[in-house]
């Protein structure tokens, strides 16, 4: 039988039993867990909710067969619905098993010990292996072919979007200069470009290629948008008083994660109006006094929750209708940049912005709306 907790620990679980259990104590009471992973997490829900449902979310095949698997041997399987999908296909997720309200989601937005650990899928540079970084398999696009296919001006953008990396321009023209030598095709060719192009001055701690790596993995799997994406349908389909209760690993995933969360915490209103209107009052209410983090002891445990920045919200009042209406259309922005990408429609045969920085500008004009 596998040992699970050998390879997969739930980051900050009591804090997110804490958080989200609380919403799943009535009779009937739905959660979903976008990220099911090896389904740390949900196990501990059900466990703490004994009258709840959750439903689980994989796109990855492997962990969602590995997660039932582990639920049943918890005897937990009446109360779980397994789903293969990716997490912003979240409301025709509920539509298809006929929900229209949930009392709680929760997002583990970091790689799964199983997909770090895993060697053959080149998601870590401490292993050589081939550059393939899909979380579901069945996509087309691999890391392999963004090192192939995309021209220097978007491999830029990527890894300075997405990896915050300070030699983006460097590390591109390297890329595109070997690559008409010879493919890019293994973490280890991609570990060495990295290291003999970033100055031994200039190296943040640890391996020197983590950002690029990083920066890859996010342009694969199309994290960004898919997360800009789930966000607002999320907001649209809480139950009174539900919960959404989100794990970030990076600052990029964190700051969308706020931003979205701060729009539903905040008077939408003028500063100077003096009475303010029902309507424009708060909808959310903060779970958290801003992000919570890992303290040392569980640093020390589990070394990958040293990042984490865990937040969440409650919906206190019905969401008013333009904001449903702003949330559903910031939703098919985000499912057109993915049906772009998904034809290939974006790999930087044209100049512009990447799809993320159109989400963002997009969110900021629809903010000033308001």
């Amino acid at each position: 039988m596998t040992d699970y907790a050998s390879i997969h620990q739930p980051v900050l679980l009591e804090q997110c039993v804490s958080l989200v259990a609380p919403a799943l104590q009535d009779p009937g009471s739905i959660a979903v867990d976008c990220t099911l992973g090896l389904a740390g997490h949900t196990i501990a829900f059900l466990k703490a909710a004994p009258q709840a449902r959750v439903l689980g979310i994989d796109r990855d095949a492997e962990a969602l067969a590995m997660a039932t698997e582990r639920i049943a041997g918890e005897g937990l399987s009446d109360r779980f619905i397994p789903v293969h999908a990716a997490f912003d296909a979240f409301g025709q997720v509920l539509d298809d098993q006929g929900i229209d309200r949930v009392n709680a989601v929760f997002m583990d937005l970091g790689l799964s010990s199983l997909q770090i650990d895993e060697t053959d899928r080149g998601f870590s540079y401490a292993h050589d292996a081939p550059l393939d970084m899909r979380m579901d398999v069945s996509q087309p696009l691999t890391a392999q072919c963004v090192l192939a296919e995309y021209p220097e001006r978007e491999l830029v953008r990527i890894f300075r979007a997405y990896g915050e990396e300070r030699f983006s321009r460097q590390i591109a023209r390297e890329i595109v200069r070997r690559r008409a030598q010879e493919p890019l095709t293994t973490s280890a060719q991609l570990n060495r470009l990295v290291d003999e192009v970033v100055p031994q001055a200039h190296r943040p701690a640890g391996n020197p290629a983590k950002r690029v790596f990083q920066a890859l993995r996010i342009e694969v799997n199309g994290e960004l948008d898919k997360l800009a994406g789930i966000l607002p349908q999320i907001a649209c389909r809480l139950a009174p008083n539900g919960r959404l209760v989100v794990e970030s690993y990076h600052s990029l995933e964190d700051k969308t994660v706020k931003s979205f969360m701060n729009e539903g915490l905040r008077v939408d209103a003028p500063a100077d109006m003096p009475v303010i209107p029902d309507d424009a009052q708060p909808f959310f209410a903060p779970l958290t006094r801003g992000a919570v983090q890992a303290g040392p002891d569980e640093i020390a445990a589990n070394p990958r929750s040293a990042s984490v920045r865990l937040r969440g919200v409650e919906l206190v009042r019905p969401l008013p209708a333009r904001w449903r209406q702003r949330f559903r259309q910031d939703a098919q922005v985000a499912r057109d940049h993915e049906s772009a990408r998904d034809a290939g429609e974006n790999r930087g045969r044209h100049g512009g912005r990447g799809r993320h920085d159109d989400m963002t500008a997009r969110n900021t004009t629809s903010r000033r709306r308001g």
